[in-house]
């Protein structure tokens, strides 16, 4: 897709993962014992290391533009939660450094990682670049898309955003939802 800017053409790009739900599972809650969702705690730190004021803004940015969204719809603001926001940081480093391909893969673990007693659970990613607004575009994605739509509108309470750029300039975004008991 080709982009008009002030300085000529610009080559901008968004793509979108199917929005990823998850069903109602009773009883589904972080414990010490599952090894593999503590590993993606223990990469916390690194996570947080590369993380720039930038990407703040961006994650902050999405948090907003998704409540205005709900509210605009009669639906109840959701409320940022620092263990989500970590894990979808987390999600969106190890895609923008190429651990990881774009994608959900992951996901069951992402959520077990988060220390919450849990109903349901959602997630949508997004990447691009080329884009001076990403985090726009990534939301106007999503509220475009029926999957990601669903998790947008879904009955959630809390949320976290996670936000990463590489060095070729590729924005990874993803948005984590939480039912909680």
């Amino acid at each position: 897709m080709f982009r008009q800017t002030a300085f000529g053409m610009a080559l901008s790009t968004l793509v979108l993962a199917s929005g990823l739900m998850t069903a109602p599972v009773p009883g589904n809650n972080f414990t010490k014992k599952n090894a593999h969702a503590q590993s993606f705690n223990t990469s916390s730190q690194a996570a947080m290391s590369n993380f720039n004021s930038q990407n703040s803004t961006l994650e902050k940015l999405v948090f907003e533009q998704i409540n205005q969204y709900r509210a605009s719809q009669g639906l109840s603001q959701l409320t940022l939660n620092v263990s989500i926001t970590q894990q979808a940081r987390i999600h969106s480093q190890n895609m923008a450094k190429g651990t990881v391909k774009f994608s959900h893969h992951g996901f069951e673990q992402r959520v077990k990682a988060i220390p919450l007693k849990y109903d349901s659970a959602g997630e949508n990613v997004a990447f691009n670049i080329g884009y001076s607004d990403p985090a726009y575009q990534a939301v106007v994605g999503w509220l475009n898309s029926p999957g990601h739509l669903k998790n947008i509108q879904g009955k959630y309470k809390l949320t976290g955003v996670g936000v990463a750029t590489n060095a070729k300039g590729e924005v990874y975004l993803t948005q984590i939802f939480i039912n909680t008991r």
